[in-house]
């Protein structure tokens, strides 16, 4: 068995960069989606304070898209003409979401009583139109581009499902980061949302074999698939651990944080089962890493402005979410 070279290597540790990059912005970018589309049910005070838990964060958050893409663009340029080849529609679908976010958001604060409203409508249709096209473009990726009337189905389910995971991941943020009402009502929200969210993930995970024979493959394969079976657990256990917490007075107090960290942990369990599930494929089954990667003489040279760029990125995101940890104030603008 002949020992795995450095150069060997690079595509993977790629891979794994453009992985991890793509999981922090699901989970960062998703709590600041699924606040932005419940904005519909606030009132305008509690609208402004919405906005405030989630500015000091949104739009850094998006960083890790662009480090995402960028990596399938330079280190995987195969695979990047493959992938937003065939997404191409709904990648602009998300980009003209994400742009009436920015817009409305600047916007709000200087237009009048009665252009405010329209604005944090176009806030919220903006978080809704990015979510749904990430559900879709993630549905699509997941079947390999499939042709046929069951892939579409399956991408419009994911394109349902994700949406209430980000408005569940943004109902528990505002629990741990606002106080009274509208805490309260953050509450509810997540218990509303906590069903759906479930039924969808429940709903995709029986229906992802079914449309992906390499799937099939590897999740009912002896023995991994004893090993595999934790994650399901695991997620199991997490979920009913959110809506156990939702029903306590301890997620109004000293506990407020933690649906919020078990929705993180649940996000990190579909990234490790997706993981395993299209290793070693950059398209499934169409292209390896290997087949998709550049020169190793060319990942080396990138290797080396992601060695600069990812620690930067990483060190300001920390730094920004531990500044301003803590309950969210007054909203305010310089």
């Amino acid at each position: 068995m002949n020992m795995m070279t450095f150069d060997t290597a690079l595509p993977i540790i790629f891979m794994a960069l453009m992985g991890i990059s793509m999981l922090i912005y699901v989970v960062s970018d998703g709590y600041d989606l699924g606040v932005g589309m419940l904005m519909h049910r606030a009132t305008d005070a509690e609208k402004d304070v919405m906005i405030a838990s989630i500015g000091p964060f949104w739009d850094a958050n998006e960083t890790w898209l662009v480090l995402g893409v960028g990596i399938l663009l330079v280190a995987f340029p195969r695979a990047h003409g493959v992938v937003l080849g065939e997404l191409y529609l709904p990648v602009t679908f998300m980009l003209i979401g994400l742009t009436l976010r920015g817009v409305a958001f600047d916007f709000r604060v200087k237009a009048k009583d009665k252009h405010k409203q329209t604005w944090d409508r176009l806030f919220f249709a903006g978080s809704t139109l990015a979510a749904v096209s990430q559900g879709w473009m993630l549905g699509r990726y997941v079947s390999g581009f499939g042709t046929g009337w069951n892939y579409p189905l399956f991408a419009a389910a994911i394109a349902v499902a994700l949406p209430m995971a980000y408005v569940l991941m943004g109902a528990t943020w505002l629990v741990m980061k606002t106080e009274g009402e509208l805490q309260q009502r953050a509450v509810h929200w997540a218990r509303i949302a906590w069903l759906p969210m479930v039924g969808g993930m429940v709903l995709i995970s029986m229906a992802t074999p079914w449309v992906s024979e390499i799937v099939r493959q590897r999740w009912f394969a002896l023995p991994e698939i004893i090993a595999l079976m934790a994650i399901p657990l695991m997620t199991g256990i997490a979920l009913l651990a959110v809506r156990w917490l939702l029903n306590t007075d301890a997620v109004r107090g000293p506990l407020c944080w933690l649906p919020f960290v078990l929705q993180i942990v649940v996000f990190v369990l579909g990234f490790l089962g997706l993981a395993y599930s299209i290793y070693p494929f950059v398209v499934i089954g169409q292209m390896t890493i290997w087949q998709a990667a550049s020169s190793p003489a060319a990942l080396k040279v990138i290797l080396i402005g992601v060695c600069i760029s990812v620690p930067a990125i990483a060190g300001y995101t920390i730094f920004s979410y531990r500044v301003f940890r803590g309950k969210t104030g007054e909203l305010k603008y310089a």
